[in-house]
């Protein structure tokens, strides 16, 4: 389980305990504010697209859409969701708990700008009931992100 993996990660920082594991579905980002007692736009949702045969990670503010204007400018092709069968063989998550941990040194991971306006976010911990609450600098330091973008916008 995706879950176990992520723990093992944070295992290795003493952070393990600081993964919140829920009795609800945190799945998306209106259950996971719910469920966390926390507004939506503070729910780090990971997004993950192919780039040139390779998965990407782009973990955004829970308010935000992608704009693809700007997707298409930083990465030079239309935004294309992994689906579901090679998000589990690429990323190793399943839908509902993708998050920027635990994941293979293939994956690259990007932090959208959007995260920014918070102190701390809650993004997933490799499961559909499970979260962890991390300053942004801790967020970048933890998932490894190759680099801050701006892709998104805020939802309408």
């Amino acid at each position: 389980m995706a879950v176990e993996k992520v723990k093992a990660y944070f295992d290795h920082f003493g952070m393990r305990d600081k993964i919140i594991e829920l009795d609800e579905s945190s799945a998306t980002v209106e259950l996971a504010a719910k469920a966390l007692h926390t507004e939506g736009a503070r729910i780090a949702k990971t997004l993950s697209f192919i780039v040139d045969g390779d998965a990407i990670l782009i973990v955004t503010a829970g308010d935000t859409k992608i704009d693809n204007a700007k997707y298409r400018h930083k990465f030079g092709c239309k935004a294309k969701m992994l689906t579901a069968e090679e998000l589990d063989s690429l990323v190793g998550h399943a839908p509902g708990g993708v998050c920027p941990f635990a994941v293979p040194d293939s994956v690259k991971v990007y932090l959208d700008e959007s995260l920014k306006r918070f102190e701390t976010v809650f993004p997933a911990a490799g499961s559909s009931n499970s979260a962890i609450e991390l300053t942004i600098p801790d967020l970048a330091k933890y998932s490894n992100a190759k680099e801050w973008v701006d892709v998104s916008k805020i939802k309408e």
